[in-house]
């Protein structure tokens, strides 16, 4: 049995998300369906992390197995024959050992989020930003941000459908700044909670436009209360950017 792994780029808007599920087409359902069509074999693919409807990856990572042998250059190029033309595409497929599991030997996962702060609507990058109209004061925004950074419980910035065992989640970084007319997010952690860096950036925006300052957000976080939080940002302006290994997780089988 040979494991893969894959680097995975995709534009989720037409999706339900990551995960396989009854109510519509997922970008595992469509990875699994090309490996199948390729290879003959049936698969699963395990992601690094479930990305909700609409959202976006720069660098997702995932693994499958397979009883056939193929080289690298085939297992990458046969996939994205086989996903045309559907908006997903394969950066780099590797052969790698069975311990190496895409989830469970992750160690940080890193977003992105965009805001466009402009009068003027969005065209090509419609459906990838979040589109707001009132200039917002981004230094606030990061000054804000670091309050969020360290081990807290974030019930107030966890979906109330969230699955997760605890809300006690450690963020290792988080920054805001200005590139052009757009403002950025990054954040890293080990993991996340359900909406939880979308409803970081709609309670961030508050700040920005003035409406909230430092101790409200250090109200928010206390009161372990998704009520007493911001609005949760859009799916299209976030992006799962990178996935952390150890340094010999990821090596030649």
């Amino acid at each position: 049995m040979n494991r893969w792994y894959l680097k995975i780029e995709y534009d989720g808007r037409n999706y339900v998300g990551w995960q396989r599920q009854e109510n519509g087409p997922s970008i595992q359902q469509s990875l699994e369906r090309a490996i199948e069509n390729f290879s003959n074999e049936r698969i699963i693919v395990q992601g690094a992390g479930r990305t909700d409807a609409g959202v976006h990856a720069l660098g997702q990572v995932a693994h499958f197995d397979l009883k056939k042998d193929f080289s690298a250059d085939t297992v990458r190029d046969a996939i994205n024959a086989h996903l045309r033309p559907q908006l997903i595409s394969i950066l780099v497929a590797q052969k790698v050992s069975d311990k190496f599991h895409a989830r469970f030997s992750a160690i940080e996962r890193s977003y992105l989020y965009r805001i466009l702060n402009r009068r003027s609507p969005p065209t090509l990058e419609s459906g990838s930003v979040w589109h707001v109209k009132r200039p917002l004061n981004a230094g606030a925004m990061h000054e804000a941000a670091q309050i969020l950074v360290g081990e807290h419980d974030f019930t107030t910035f966890r979906a109330t459908m969230c699955q997760a065992k605890t809300p006690v989640k450690t963020i290792n970084s988080l920054s805001v700044f200005t590139d052009k007319d757009q403002i950025i997010f990054k954040v890293s952690a080990p993991s996340f909670l359900h909406h939880q860096i979308r409803n970081f950036v709609g309670s961030l925006r508050l700040v920005g436009e003035g409406k909230w300052q430092l101790t409200d957000l250090k109200r928010a976080l206390a009161a372990r209360d998704r009520t007493e939080g911001g609005e949760t940002a859009p799916a299209g302006g976030l992006f799962l950017t990178d996935v952390t290994y150890p340094p010999d997780a990821i090596g030649a089988a």
